[in-house]
């Protein structure tokens, strides 16, 4: 068991539910999306218009947490976090294709910026691609077969990212007690975010009321 003293505060329960609601969409998103496509799995689930329904329900549903997390001061610090390149994010790309050991990092290293921006931008393309062909009386023919394509390759994609960003989750167990409690080891976080608690000393992170 944690001494106190020796954990620090990585996420605010806001973050964590943002992070899991949007987990729980996305997985639900794929899930029926396969269903879908795929004939085995299309026969064994059965009731096509139901999963129709739940797939576009969700793939709307998809930027509503993100939406609701910018009310937190603390989403919006992280936000501005995952945006921004700093000359430690190249230093840390460059020591990962060199297999160096140090590792530059902020509060969110280069590959997590990357996946976060990645993840974005996908989630705006997949949801309009999916409009496109949802509300079919909008647009021309040509507009829905571009958007079919694009949407059924994205999610391809989307599908192998994230298989791959569970992987590595799955291998760093205090990155996953940070996402589920919000707290992380202090030796944790010096060894893979040496600048975080740099930074934090100089600049407390915005915390939300409900922790």
């Amino acid at each position: 068991m944690h001494r106190r003293a020796d954990l620090v505060r990585r996420f605010t329960r806001t973050e964590r539910w943002m992070h899991r609601t949007t987990a729980a969409l996305m997985g639900v998103c794929l899930a029926t999306a396969a269903c879908l496509y795929l004939a085995p799995l299309a026969q064994l689930v059965g009731n096509r218009p139901l999963v129709v329904t739940v797939h576009v329900w969700c793939g709307l549903a998809l930027p509503v947490p993100l939406l609701l997390g910018l009310l937190s001061r603390a989403v919006r610090a992280d936000l501005s976090r995952l945006s921004r390149f700093t000359p430690a994010d190249w230093h840390w790309l460059r020591a990962v294709r060199s297999r160096a050991a140090h590792r530059p990092a902020g509060k969110f290293n280069a590959g997590q910026k990357l996946y976060a921006q990645w993840t974005l931008g996908s989630i705006l393309v997949i949801v309009g691609t999916g409009l496109l062909m949802w509300l079919t009386h909008l647009t021309p023919p040509a507009w829905r077969t571009g958007a079919t394509f694009v949407h059924d390759w994205l999610a391809a994609a989307i599908a192998v990212v994230v298989a791959g960003h569970v992987r590595m989750a799955w291998r760093d167990r205090e990155s996953r007690l940070g996402m589920r409690t919000g707290l992380v080891e202090r030796g944790w976080a010096e060894r893979e975010h040496p600048g975080w608690l740099a930074d934090e000393a100089e600049e407390p992170q915005p915390v939300d009321q409900a922790r």
